[in-house]
């Protein structure tokens, strides 16, 4: 084989490249799940772990959305973050399968695709999402949160990223005369 020539076909890479994003946020999934499995059966509820004189591992339960929005709800926020999440991701796999050769776009849906299906399995196993990330400071808390949690929020400073340095090349690109 050359060095000019790859291990799977030019027709095939678009394909391949999107059942690899597909790999990487089933791996998220699966981080996100088995931490989310372990602090459930270690710790009590609101129970806390000090790690640093910042940083707890705790278990708490969020019914709600980030920053527990809606967590006050009767019950039907469950459903409707749920509905939310499923619609994200059947959007977010069109938008892979469409774009799989975009990586920085690419990489940014996979975090979200990831955190939100791992957020949606506790809200249909539990009925809430398991937390148990604490930063803190003095008698200021952060909301505690989780692996699915983080990737989404990686996945939105990259997807920011992407669109700032989309618009950063198409000014740069020399406008066409008609």
């Amino acid at each position: 084989m050359h060095k000019s020539e790859t291990a799977v076909p030019a027709q095939a890479r678009p394909a391949f490249r999107f059942w690899g994003w597909i790999l990487g946020a089933f791996v998220i999934i699966v981080l996100d799940q088995l931490s989310k499995i372990y602090f459930d059966t270690q710790l009590q509820y609101g129970q806390r772990w000090p790690v640093l004189p910042f940083f707890d591992f705790t278990l708490l339960y969020n019914p709600g959305a980030a920053f527990s929005f809606l967590a006050d709800g009767e019950g039907w926020q469950r459903w409707f973050f749920t509905a939310v999440a499923l619609g994200a991701t059947g959007l977010i796999i069109h938008l892979l399968r469409r774009s799989p050769t975009q990586t920085l776009f690419c990489a940014s849906l996979m975090c979200i695709l990831g955190g939100a299906i791992g957020n949606v399995i506790d809200r249909i196993q539990h009925g809430h999402v398991i937390d148990f990330l604490l930063f803190y400071w003095n008698s200021w808390y952060f909301p505690a949160f989780n692996v699915a949690d983080i990737a989404i929020t990686c996945g939105a400073i990259l997807l920011v990223l992407d669109e700032l340095l989309r618009l950063r090349r198409d000014r740069r690109k020399p406008e066409k005369s008609i």
